[in-house]
């Protein structure tokens, strides 16, 4: 099921990072780009563009200069880049950010959320699962509501944020 996602440009990153522990963090992104050639039937890699896809990754989330570290060595933050970076080595048309902020400070989600914005510039559709409202706010053109996995609003930020359903949902009104 995966490869299958993977051939049809979908990837996800995970709201709680699980990188592989005994590999540095620029093996955790060299991994995944060769799960990805071989999933599309691309041609081989050959190592120096192995590195340098993986390097441009790291350079792209801000970890270049982590690329030989171990996960454990990373921030929060940190871990939550090498998580997107992870997915993005798949080349995705569409990725699924599950809760890529929880839990992080208020500059560290202007962070991940500048990082979001460069991935959706590129091209990426990006579709934000996120319970930092202000991080919403700011990243989504279309926001969709859910309770319980019902859809209770759907459209532009702003005028969602206003639906009485929302607020009556949410805020309690």
């Amino acid at each position: 099921l995966t490869h299958e996602r993977t051939r049809r440009g979908i990837a996800r990153s995970f709201q709680l990072p699980r990188p592989f522990a005994t590999l540095s963090v620029a093996d955790n992104l060299r991994v995944p780009l060769l799960y990805t050639v071989n999933a599309r039937r691309h041609p081989h890699l050959k190592a120096a563009e192995l590195d340098a896809r993986c390097a441009e990754l790291l350079a792209l989330v801000g970890l270049i200069d982590k690329g030989a570290k171990l996960p454990r060595d990373l921030t929060q933050v940190e871990m939550r880049k090498l998580e997107l970076a992870r997915a993005m080595a798949a080349e995705p048309k569409l990725l699924i950010a599950d809760e890529s902020m929880a839990g992080l400070s208020q500059s560290e989600v202007d962070d991940i959320v500048g990082l979001l914005i460069r991935l959706n510039d590129r091209g990426i559709t990006i579709v934000l699962i996120e319970h930092i409202m202000r991080a919403v706010m700011r990243f989504s053109q279309r926001l969709v509501v859910l309770v319980s996995g019902k859809k209770i609003a759907d459209g532009a930020p702003d005028a969602v944020i206003r639906d009485p359903e929302v607020e009556k949902a949410y805020l309690g009104q």
